[in-house]
């Protein structure tokens, strides 16, 4: 690919008659790597449910934390990720990125087959899929690079929401893949209690090739965008301000719901309704859909507009999650818990979509992976909560509690900061929305 020598997508001309054209190739190429990374990193949410079954000895809390880790890994990941695009460029760090997913991707294929492999090895190979987390931060800093303004919030939507469709996509396609040994690239099947032979090292071997051709095409038909790079001690100033700080609790309350949702659903529903374990995709595939939503309708009404109304449709989906996990009843649990994927998705669209409407292009992209590296953490603590209730109360629904206290702070600090009229500063509300 010849080398881009200029980019400014605020210059009208050169956006249509060129500009266009090169981002809408380096988002279209973002989105299946964001994918895969999306994959990597939420492949124990799946694979976890289904050790004990063929010869494993794991106890709940262990499941847990195997589901939880790569969240606590690939959110600390993304403080480095975030500062990676500005450092060595997009291009560059994409490919470097999307490569090294694949050294998990082996190991847990392999290790997955011997059931003598210890927790300890299995914790590692857990760790390495935060490698999948990190990627999030430093795709979305890139891309933001690409679009001009009035298009950034849909941009950043589809590349996050489909992006984010790697966990319903691993989520729904691990439990088919491993009932076929067509796909057992290396090793035998394992046999369950019932008979049935499995193969759970598909579940991980599965994504080896994509992710070559991947790296291969970022390589060959991605760009550096000039300009974007920075000394991480530039891009350190954001810390500096008050409002990445404030633009964080909001990405957490949305985002952090969406993706620590999404890792403990499954376990979630294989304790209270283990008959309806095959439907645990769906949360993931709901929130991932809406996510490019959410982007549009802020870009058309208003960021913190759409983000108030959000955190109040949250907090009713967290109370019906209570209120029908109490009764034991499934139906109005999963519309419950839809509403709040649902919600989360549309939510973290529109605070992404706020972001580089509050920042100058160059602080913007360090802030939004800077504040994605925090929601991360969301994978990880929300299991673990989950987890927690349920040793210390015998219920999952103390944990919910939790979550819609801190819903209630967020549209508090989204209210005061960014939509009510008297807002301390007015210029930034009218521009956020």
């Amino acid at each position: 690919m010849p080398r881009i020598n200029y980019w400014n997508p605020e210059d009208e001309k050169f956006w249509n008659a060129e500009g266009k054209k090169h981002a809408k190739r380096n988002l279209w190429i973002s989105v299946p790597s964001l994918m895969l990374a999306f994959i990597v990193w939420q492949i124990w949410s799946v694979v976890a449910i289904r050790l004990n079954d063929i010869g494993f000895s794991f106890t709940d809390e262990q499941l847990f934390t195997l589901a939880a880790v790569p969240g606590l890994v690939g959110a600390t990941l993304r403080f480095v990720y975030t500062f990676a695009v500005g450092s060595i460029g997009g291009k560059n760090w994409t490919v470097i990125s999307t490569a090294v997913l694949a050294i998990p991707a082996i190991g847990i294929g392999f290790a997955v087959q011997n059931p003598d492999t210890p927790f300890s090895i299995m914790l590692l190979l857990a760790a390495l899929c935060g490698l999948g987390g990190g990627n999030f931060s430093s795709s979305s800093a890139n891309i933001s690079f690409f679009f001009p303004k009035n298009e950034k919030g849909t941009a950043l939507g589809i590349n996050g929401g489909l992006g984010n469709m790697g966990v319903s996509v691993v989520q729904f396609v691990t439990p088919l893949i491993v009932t076929t040994g067509a796909f057992a690239f290396a090793g035998k099947g394992q046999v369950l209690a019932n008979g049935q032979e499995v193969w759970l090292q598909n579940a991980a071997f599965i994504w080896v090739i994509p992710i070559v051709i991947m790296t291969l095409l970022a390589y060959f038909k991605m760009d550096n965008v000039p300009g974007a790079k920075q000394s991480v001690a530039d891009q350190f100033v954001i810390v500096k301000r008050k409002h990445t700080w404030i633009m964080t609790v909001l990405y957490i309350a949305t985002f952090g719901s969406f993706i620590g949702y999404s890792a403990a659903f499954p376990l979630l529903l294989k304790s209270q309704f283990p008959e309806y374990i095959s439907l645990a995709f769906l949360g993931a595939l709901v929130a991932a859909a809406a996510r490019p939503v959410g982007g549009w309708l802020a870009d058309k009404f208003g960021g913190a507009k759409v983000t108030a109304i959000v955190f109040v449709v949250m907090t009713i989906g967290a109370f019906g999650v209570i209120y029908f996990l109490n009764l034991k009843q499934f139906a109005g649990f999963l519309a419950s818990f839809l509403v709040l994927f649902l919600a989360s998705g549309i939510g973290s669209g529109s605070t992404f979509q706020m972001i580089p409407n509050i920042f100058i292009p160059k602080e913007a992209a360090p802030v939004i992976g800077f504040s994605a590296a925090f929601a991360a953490y969301g994978s990880f603590l929300i299991p673990k909560l989950f987890g927690w209730s349920v040793e210390t109360t015998g219920s999952y629904v103390t944990a919910f509690y939790f979550f819609i206290g801190f819903y209630v702070i967020a549209f508090a600090l989204n209210y005061f900061y960014y939509q009510r009229k008297t807002a301390e500063d007015k210029q930034l509300v009218k521009q956020a929305g």
